[in-house]
């Protein structure tokens, strides 16, 4: 593969992670920059607090999208799905988690909404998703039985981000026995480090018993400042 083509395709998953769905539907559809209120967060979970689950369910859903579209474009490449050798399995995985980083880091700092974005999470699930979707599929259940236990987003956040490398490392290869690329194993571990570093503040607040609540609200009320995720 031409490095033209690995920077271009690297530029343009970059490009879709800066598309700030968040800060768009929230002015497009609610003349209002998400931004400015509850947490100052461009994510789903802000969004619901602000504006409804209305506004955080396309969100969320455009945010997983971004992810998996991201990876999707080492289609572009030459790099074949199924290869016949370990080390080429490595490189198209490779590839698909630099595709993935990308887009995360799009996400996080997004060139269109002056590198103001959110956490990652949904776009890193999105990522996994494509990469990985059995490892996903069980790290979205148990984020979602912590959810529906605390109803913390922060903790289920980082319950299942801790859950990910443990799926992949521990149950596929020494449980099932179903060994996995090496660079997919790395990726899921560097996954929950990220995903921490993006929550520090949500665990302070967790540690001091300030960290709110998910709350549904039918008729949500914009002026929150002071809550946060």
């Amino acid at each position: 593969m031409s490095v033209i083509l690995f920077i271009t395709l690297i530029a343009a998953a970059y490009l879709t992670g800066s598309i700030s769905n968040a800060l768009w539907i929230g002015k497009l559809c609610f003349n209002t920059d998400v931004r400015k209120h509850g947490s100052n967060n461009a994510g789903a979970t802000n969004v619901m607090r602000v504006l409804g689950w209305k506004a955080a369910v396309p969100v969320f859903v455009l945010d997983i999208a971004k992810g998996v579209l991201a990876v999707c474009l080492i289609l572009f490449t030459p790099l074949e799905k199924n290869p016949a050798n370990y080390v080429e399995a490595n490189g198209f995985v490779s590839f698909q988690i630099a595709l993935g980083i990308a887009v995360v880091v799009g996400h996080i700092f997004p060139v269109f909404a002056s590198f103001r974005g959110g956490k990652g999470v949904a776009t890193t699930a999105g990522v996994v998703l494509a990469i990985f979707p059995v490892a996903m599929l069980m790290v979205f259940g148990v984020f979602l039985v912590c959810l529906l236990v605390t109803r913390y987003v922060s903790l289920s956040s980082l319950i299942g981000a801790l859950f990910l490398p443990l799926i992949v490392i521990v149950l596929f290869d020494f449980i099932i026995g179903t060994y996995e690329p090496l660079m997919l194993e790395i990726f899921s571990v560097l996954v929950t480090v990220t995903i921490f570093i993006t929550h520090r503040k949500n665990i302070r607040r967790l540690r001091a018993g300030t960290e709110h609540k998910i709350v549904i609200r039918k008729n949500p009320s914009i002026d929150i400042s002071r809550e946060r995720r």
